[in-house]
Order: structure tokens, then sequence, then C-alpha cells
């Protein structure tokens, strides 16, 4: 039997796609940048059947390139263009929650449900799943987990890696570990989860995870403050902190960005006078209607008003408004690409090296792009701003990126020197492959080697994405 035909005969003809038009979906990332097609498309409903088609790919040498609801950013869910004959695996119809268990604020979900169908079941068990960004109606928990996403909650939940109990991986021979206990405490030897959280699918297919729920927020504040300067927003950013209540949020957006959002996004009001060049989006909440978080967050912005930290600020009253500012924030990527190509980033620097990141990277575009404009938005409380070179007026992607080929690189090296990482939440895929050659220390890189030899001794685990 030819080795696509045991494919098909194992998992069933509608579960081992062939044909091109039902492959092409498949075939490019949702930016469109990368495309690599590959020989079939599984898509397993069930454990049992991803261990039974890795093992058989294992036997006839196929590599496998495991997906979930394929919004990387970074290219790490289609085959590389001149790679090995590939398998996608993809995890949607693995969209099971296996478990919810308020008391023990946890559940089990499987690869394939979107974070928003696990937000949702925590919110019908009374619960929060704190996991929080743009892509959260597509993006799967396998695909979120393996590329350590993060989002505008970090602040306060950590990211990814920080909400997981245990996991269920089936390795690249086939066989299943099953870790998905749900105990907070376990030095039973290595948290091997960590292993397979952030490795793009490089070391196995993560099918199944025990994720940490926590109690409804019974309030939420919401305001908008202007400041002058990206300092003045990192000392907004510590009074907020030390007012006594619970940051959830804290975004650092440029005037420009707003003002994107306004062109181009539906329904968007805008929020106060843009009289400055930054802005910062602030959300505080509480777990108990009774804990005074207005009055905590009124006296910061107070007292940041008085103190020169910020020039104005609006509080809002009413789920309206707040539910405007984030629409702002949230739109802002695709309003973004409505109004002219750009080159995005992804990079992370310590909190208190913001403002340096931020005047570096001004500096670099002023004299190397002049014509470009400099976006900047981001999380302000972990450190992640999210800069992109947006082109002028008629030029394609194509020729803004031949113009400007070495930015993002360029803005990793600054991140790097001032003790951050040139890959924040998006991951490396294939994109990133280069600078992790530049950036990642080579015992750091011999380590990951030995790790993938041991785990993946064929090769056969996403080929050609996170190692260089």
């Amino acid at each position: 039997m030819p080795p696509l035909d045991a494919l098909t005969d194992a998992l069933g003809p509608a579960a081992c796609l062939r044909a091109e038009a039902d492959i092409a979906p498949y075939a490019v990332d949702w930016r469109g940048v990368f495309r690599g097609t590959p020989v079939a498309v599984l898509r397993p409903a069930a454990t049992a059947e991803v261990a039974h088609a890795l093992s058989l790919c294992a036997q006839m040498g196929l590599a496998v390139v495991p997906a979930g609801g394929r919004t990387s950013l970074c290219g790490a869910v289609v085959p590389g263009a001149n790679g090995p004959a590939s398998a996608i695996l993809s995890l949607e119809r693995m969209n099971r929650l296996r478990d919810v268990d308020p008391l023990d604020n946890s559940l089990v979900a499987e690869a394939g449900c979107t974070i928003e169908a696990v937000q949702n079941a925590a919110t019908d068990a009374g619960r929060f799943f704190p996991l929080h960004f743009g892509a959260q109606g597509s993006a799967m928990v396998g695909g979120a987990l393996s590329t350590n996403a993060g989002g505008i909650r970090t602040l306060r939940y950590g990211n990814a890696r920080d909400l997981v109990l245990g996991l269920e991986v089936v390795l690249a021979d086939g066989r299943v570990l099953d870790d998905l206990r749900r105990v907070r405490k376990d030095n039973s030897g290595y948290a091997l989860r960590h292993l397979f959280i952030g490795a793009e699918g490089t070391l196995g297919v993560i099918t199944a995870a025990s994720l940490k729920l926590f109690p409804k927020l019974a309030q939420r504040e919401t305001a908008l403050a202007a400041v002058r300067t990206p300092l003045d927003a990192l000392r907004l950013l510590a009074r907020c902190q030390e007012a006594g209540a619970e940051l959830v949020a804290f975004e650092l957006i440029r005037r420009d960005c707003i003002e994107v959002a306004l062109r181009h996004g539906q329904n968007i009001r805008q929020p106060m006078e843009l009289s400055t060049e930054w802005f910062c989006l602030i959300e505080a909440g509480a777990t108990h209607p009774a804990i005074p978080v207005r009055a905590a967050l009124e006296g910061a912005l107070a007292a940041a008003l008085e103190a020169g930290e910020a020039a104005d600020v609006v509080l809002c009253e009413n789920e309206a408004q707040r539910r405007n500012l984030w629409d702002i924030r949230e739109t802002y990527p695709d309003c973004a690409r409505r109004e002219a190509p750009g080159l995005p980033t992804d990079t992370a620097v310590p909190v208190s090296r913001i403002p340096a990141f931020l005047e570096r990277v001004a500096a670099l575009i002023a004299q190397r792009w002049p014509e470009g404009r400099m976006m900047a938005l981001g999380h302000m409380g972990d450190g992640n701003i999210h800069l992109s070179l947006m082109a002028p007026p008629g030029l394609t992607h194509a020729e803004w990126k031949a113009r400007a080929p070495d930015f993002e690189d360029a803005v990793g090296d600054i991140s790097v020197e001032l003790g951050g990482s040139f890959s924040a939440e998006h991951g490396i895929g294939q994109a990133k492959r280069a600078a992790m050659a530049r950036h990642k220390s080579p015992v750091a890189l011999d380590l990951m080697r030995a790790i993938k030899g041991l785990l993946d001794p064929q090769g056969m685990m996403n080929p050609g994405k996170v190692l260089p």
C-alpha cells in the first residue's frame, strides 16, 4: 500500500486531505508571507489517532507540521518552501472540553479548542480564563501553548506557560506522554510540560492541556491617560501598581495608532483630545464588588495629574466607554493594514528600559528611514512594545520591505543590547531563525539541539522551525 494510502486508511478520507483544493488553505500562513505545500493534511479527532498518524509518518520518513488555528505570525504552521516532504497535522477536530472543575479552578481542553471557547467555558462555570489577544476567536489551545502566547493580561496573570498545570503530548514516535494532572505542587522530577510550551511543535504534538482558572472579576475600571513621554508612562505605571488596585492591563499607545484606528475602525469614537504623543490604557479589577478599585485608580490618576506625569485622563463611566477604548487597542492591527504597509516587530525589554528602547528606535528610524512612521503600542506592563515601521504613501509592502530589509533585525538588536529579547510573544517559526543564531547563546543552542535530538532523532517534527 502506498504511504499516503496507509494514512488515509488509518484516519479515514475526511481526515486525510490530499486534493490540491483541500490542501491549499493550509499552505500559506496568516500574513501570506510564508508558503509551503504539504503532501497531505491530517485531521485526527482523538489522541489515539494523532499517535497512530505520527507513528506511520515516522515509519515512512514523512515530516509533520502541527497546526491549530494557523494564526502564527512567524511561519511556524506551514512547511518550509525548501524543506522535506511534510504533512500538516491539524488539531482542529480535537475541540472537546474534557472537564471543567470550578472548585479546583481548572479545566482540561483539547488542543483544537479556541481560546475564546475556553474563556466562555470558564465564564459559564463562574470562573475566568485570562489569556486574551486579538486572534483568540481563531487561535487554538495547542498553538497558543506551542508559541507561549502572551497578550494584554500578562502583567497580572503571566504568559500561556504560567496558565498550564499539565499537558498531554504525542511524541514523534507515536508514544503518548500523559501529564494532565492538575496538582499545583509536584516535585517529582523534571517539569516536562515546559519542554513543549514554546517549542512550536518541534518536539511533539500537544493534544490536550490542564489550564488554570481564576475567580471572575466582579468589577473593572478602565481609564485612558494622556502622557507626554514614555518615561512619564513608566512613572504612571509604578504609581498605579502602588495604589492598591489590582492592575490587569497597562498598554502604551502612540497617538498615531489611535488616529489610524479612528480613521479605519468601525464605530470608534475619539475618547479625548489627542494633545500628547503617548497614551496609557489602564485597567484594574477585583474579584469582590466591595473592594474600592475605582477610588484607588482615581487616586493614582489624580496624583499623576498633580505631579505632571499625566496631562489628561478619562475614567470610563460605563461599559460602552470601556469597550470603545479597547476597540481602539484591539482593532488597530487590522486598521493599520488599511492605512499603509508596515514592517512589524515583536520584542521585549525590561520594563524600566522601555523609554530608552523607544528613544533608540526613533533615532534609528530618523537616521535610516526618515520617510517612514514609527507606530508603537503594546504591553508596557511586561516590556513588550510592538513597533512597526509604516510605509509612506504609494509603496507596496514588497517595495517597503526591500527599502528597509533589516528593520526588524535592527530593532531586535536594540532589544537584546538593553537586556531584552528579540522575540516576545509571537515565537520564532521560520522568520526568526537567523536572529536565534545571532543572539541565543551557543550553550543554549547546544542544549536545545540535544533535547531535539533526543525527542525527535529523525528530525521529523516541524523541520526548519525555531532552531537555526
